[in-house]
C-alpha cells in the first residue's frame, strides 16, 4: 500500500512544484533589472531548492522501483581483441576446410555477442614503404586490393561491402601521436588479409552475421620488430573501452617457400610448424606482465625463421597482444597443415549479454 501511495506522491509533487515555480517566475518578472538578472535572489534560491528536492525525490523513486539489474549498465563494456589466422584467398570458397567453420564461429561471437560499434583491423598484407610510419585508411568507400597471383579468375571478382570512418581514422591517428608513433591518413582498399577471412566470419548475405559497423584498416610497420608492433597495439588499446573491436590478421606459421615440399609429403606438418606454433602459444598465454618478453623470445627462436621467412604474418599477433593490455591471451583453436599453422587467439573476455 505504501508503495502505491509513494508512486502517486512522486507523480503529484513534481506537478505542484512545476506550477509553483511557474508562478514565481511570472511574479518575479516585475522585479527584473535592466541587466542579465531575471529573478530576485529569493525566488531564485527557492526555485533551486525546490528543484533539487524534486530531483532527489525522483532519483529515490527511480532507484526504488527500477527493474534494471546492475549488469545492464549503459556504460560501454571493454571489447576483446582477436587474432585471425586468415589463410589464402581460397579460404572463403573452401567450405570443407576446418578453418572455415572456425572463422564462422568467431564471427558469430563478434556480431551476436560482442556487438561492437566499429572494427579496426591490422592485416599482414599492409606494410607501408616508410619503415617507422603507420598508415591509416580514412576512406569512406573502400574497394578491394587483389594482392595475390595465379588464382582462378573468379577470385578477382570477390567483393566485401564495408564502410569506413574518417572520424575513427583521425581518432586513431591522435592515439598514435600521443604515443609518439608517426602516422599518415591515406586512402586504400582492403587487402585479402582482411576480405578473404572476413567474408567467412562476416558473410555479407547474412542479416545477422554481416559486418554493418564502420571498418577501418591500419597498417603494420614495415619491419620485423616485435616490440614496435607490441607497442603499436598498446597505443590503440583504449579503443576497446569505446566499443571498438580490434582484429589482427596473419598466420601463426606462414612459409610459402616450403609449400611445395609439404605437398610432396602429403600435407603433413613440417617439424617447425608444430614446434613454433606451440612455443608461440606458451608465450602468448603467459601472464600479461611477462607476455611481451616471452613473445620477443619466441620471435628469436631458431625455428622462428623457418616458421616465418618474413615475419609480416607474425607481427599482427604482437599488435593484438599489445592491445590486449592486462588481459590474458588464449588460443581458441589451431591446426597444423603443411608449412602453415592456423592459430586463432582472443585477448580478454566476451562481454556478458
Amino acid at each position: 500500500m505504501w508503495r502505491r501511495q509513494l508512486i502517486l506522491w512522486s507523480i503529484a509533487v513534481p506537478i505542484v512544484i512545476g506550477i509553483f515555480i511557474a508562478l514565481l517566475q511570472s511574479s518575479s518578472s516585475s522585479f527584473s533589472l535592466n541587466h542579465h538578472t531575471t529573478t530576485t535572489p529569493f525566488s531564485s534560491l527557492l526555485m533551486k531548492s525546490l528543484g533539487t528536492w524534486s530531483s532527489n525525490l525522483s532519483l529515490f523513486v527511480s532507484k526504488t522501483f527500477s527493474t534494471k539489474s546492475p549488469s545492464m549498465s549503459s556504460s560501454t563494456k571493454r571489447m576483446p581483441v582477436y587474432f585471425f589466422s586468415h589463410g589464402g584467398p581460397d579460404v572463403q570458397y573452401n567450405t570443407a576446410h576446418p578453418a572455415y567453420a572456425v572463422l564462422q564461429s568467431i564471427g558469430r561471437e563478434i556480431t551476436q555477442r560482442v556487438r561492437p560499434k566499429a572494427v579496426v583491423v591490422f592485416s599482414a598484407h599492409w606494410q607501408p614503404e616508410t619503415p617507422s610510419e603507420i598508415h591509416i585508411n580514412s576512406a569512406v568507400t573502400t574497394p578491394l586490393v587483389y594482392d595475390f597471383y595465379n588464382f582462378p579468375p573468379s577470385y578477382y571478382k570477390a567483393t566485401f561491402p564495408s564502410t569506413g570512418s574518417p572520424q575513427l581514422a583521425s581518432h586513431i591517428q591522435s592515439l598514435l601521436s600521443s604515443h609518439s608513433i608517426p602516422s599518415r591518413l591515406v586512402t586504400r582498399g582492403l587487402d585479402h588479409g582482411v576480405f578473404s577471412g572476413f567474408n567467412v566470419a562476416f558473410p555479407p548475405s547474412s542479416p545477422t552475421e554481416s559486418l554493418t559497423v564502420p571498418l577501418v584498416q591500419v597498417s603494420l610497420f614495415a619491419s620485423e620488430d616485435p616490440d614496435a608492433h607490441y607497442n603499436l597495439g598498446r597505443a590503440v588499446s583504449s579503443l576497446r573501452d569505446e566499443g571498438v573491436v580490434i582484429i589482427c590478421t596473419g598466420m601463426t606459421v606462414h612459409n610459402l617457400r616450403d609449400f611445395r615440399i609439404s605437398r610432396q609429403k602429403g600435407g603433413q606438418p613440417l617439424p617447425y610448424v608444430v614446434s613454433f606454433d606451440e612455443a608461440l602459444k606458451d608465450a602468448v598465454e603467459a601472464a600479461p606482465d611477462q607476455r611481451q618478453d616471452r613473445m620477443r623470445e619466441a620471435a628469436q627462436r631458431p625455428d622462428a625463421r623457418q616458421a616465418h621467412p618474413w615475419m609480416d604474418h607474425l607481427m599482427p599477433l604482437y599488435i593484438a597482444a599489445g592491445a590486449g593490455g592486462d588481459d590474458r591471451g588464449r588460443r581458441t583453436w589451431t591446426m597444423h597443415e603443411g608449412s602453415f599453422a592456423w592459430g586463432q587467439y582472443r585477448f580478454g573476455d566476451v562481454p556478458d549479454s
